[in-house]
C-alpha cells in the first residue's frame, strides 16, 4: 500500500468516528456520563414504553431529536469538543453528560 492510500484510509477512519449506544429505559439514560472523541456518534435508542424527546442546548453542541417513540433510535454526531448536557424534554429528571474529547 502506498503512502497516499494509507493516509487517505487513516483520515477516513478518523472522520467516520465510533458509534456509542445510550439506551432510554425506565425514564432514564443507561449512563449518567459518557466520554467520546470528536467525530464519534451516539445512538439514542428508546427501549422504554413511553415517548422521549432527547435534546441538548449546550452552545456548539445543540441538537434535538424531537419525538422518539418506543423502539425508535436516532444517531447524533458530536463534531465539536466540549461538554454537553443532554436531557429529555418530557422527563426532566433524565440527564446525560457527554464529554467530547478533541
Amino acid at each position: 500500500m502506498n503512502y497516499r492510500v494509507a493516509c487517505f484510509l487513516l483520515s477516513c477512519a478518523v472522520a467516520i468516528g465510533e458509534d456509542h449506544l445510550i439506551l432510554q429505559k425506565d425514564r432514564a439514560f443507561s449512563k449518567s456520563e459518557i466520554q467520546v472523541r470528536r467525530g464519534d456518534s451516539i445512538i439514542f435508542k428508546n427501549t422504554d414504553e413511553v415517548v422521549h424527546n432527547v435534546f441538548s442546548n449546550t452552545p456548539g453542541l445543540e441538537f434535538d431529536i424531537r419525538r422518539q417513540s418506543p423502539g425508535g433510535s436516532s444517531s447524533v454526531a458530536f463534531l465539536v469538543a466540549g461538554t454537553s448536557e443532554v436531557r429529555c424534554a418530557i422527563h426532566p429528571k433524565m440527564k446525560l453528560i457527554v464529554k467530547v474529547q478533541p
